[in-house]
């Protein structure tokens, strides 16, 4: 990656980023100036890490911006997602940074929204690159490389496997870009391991059809080696459904989050590794692209397609010692 794109999403610390922006110095052409940040699964863990983090940044931003932070209850409810961009536009905010709930779905209202000159940008998910082509329009993606992390995951567990072992893959919301995206690097692990992939099936991101999921698989396919998971709620759905199968320590599971309530199952070796995407700071990075571009006066087009954030491997080797990007 360019050193120039690095130093603008690489965000060490996030408390010691905000300090350090604090001595720069106002600008007149902040005033007014409005982010509206559109998210999903609004309940979940994940997600309020996000809310907590972007109000700590907007509170301490170097320079002032008005903070709107909205979203859906369910990971999968677009049409939620197109009503709250639709009042937004309405509302002549200066800015949507979204999560998409659908790859596909948020794509025409993205559109509406860049045609009122809204600077819009997609975190944690991206919006699909052929859609976005066809619609005429260019949304940056704020996030990490999905596919590259999921990667690192399966070649993690690979090195527990043997050749022609089987696995299964419990996927998030089909329609999801960065579900995709995981599903693709897990595929890239296995492939060169020479290691079978038996199933694959939707979780949605939630633990209990991570656990429906995990059971069909075990169900159908015995001497199933591991359960590669794109999410950590559906790993810990997949770990009950290994226990209840009287299968712990025989099928590994992996996560993807680095979530706290995956901690404990990584101490215990329930979970063999998942992968940091720092939650705490997804939003932040939005945010910080977001308000950059307005100070810089900067257009939707002058931005990259890809504005590449950190992973870190997690696993019970570094868990206790704690990692950084």
């Amino acid at each position: 990656m360019p050193d120039e794109k690095r130093r603008r999403v690489v965000i060490a610390s996030l408390l010691g980023a905000i300090g350090a922006a604090l001595t720069r110095s106002s600008s007149g052409a902040t005033r007014n100036f409005t982010i509206a940040l559109v998210l999903k699964g609004l309940p979940d863990a994940y997600t309020q890490t996000m809310v907590a983090a972007a109000k700590v940044f907007q509170a301490h931003a170097p320079y002032p911006f008005t903070l709107l932070v909205q979203g859906v209850t369910a990971e999968t409810d677009s049409d939620g997602q197109i009503r709250l961009i639709d009042a937004l536009i309405a509302q002549r905010v200066n800015a949507i940074v979204i999560a998409p709930a659908d790859s596909r779905a948020l794509v025409p209202a993205a559109r509406r929204s860049v045609q009122q000159r809204i600077l819009t940008l997609a975190i944690d998910n991206p919006l699909d690159a052929d859609a976005l082509s066809a619609a005429g329009i260019r949304v940056p993606y704020v996030g990490p490389d999905d596919r590259r992390a999921a990667r690192l995951v399966g070649e993690y567990l690979a090195h527990r496997l043997r050749p022609g072992d089987r696995v299964g893959i419990i996927e998030g919301v089909h329609g999801a870009r960065n579900a995709q995206q995981r599903n693709a690097g897990y595929r890239d692990a296995m492939q060169a391991a020479h290691v079978e992939i038996v199933a694959v099936a939707p979780g949605d991101w939630e633990y209990g059809k991570g656990r429906l999921a995990a059971a069909a698989m075990l169900a159908a396919h015995p001497g199933m080696r591991a359960l590669l998971c794109a999410n950590d709620n559906m790993a810990r759905g997949a770990v009950d459904a290994v226990r209840a199968a009287q299968l712990s320590g025989h099928v590994l599971v992996t996560g993807f989050n680095d979530d706290d309530a995956i901690k404990p199952l990584i101490k215990k070796g329930q979970v063999l590794a998942t992968l940091d995407q720092f939650a705490a700071k997804q939003a932040v990075y939005g945010l910080d692209v977001a308000m950059q571009a307005h100070v810089e006066q900067q257009t939707q087009d002058d931005l990259s397609d890809f504005i590449e954030t950190p992973v870190v491997l997690v696993t019970k080797d570094n868990l206790q010692a704690g990692h950084a990007a």
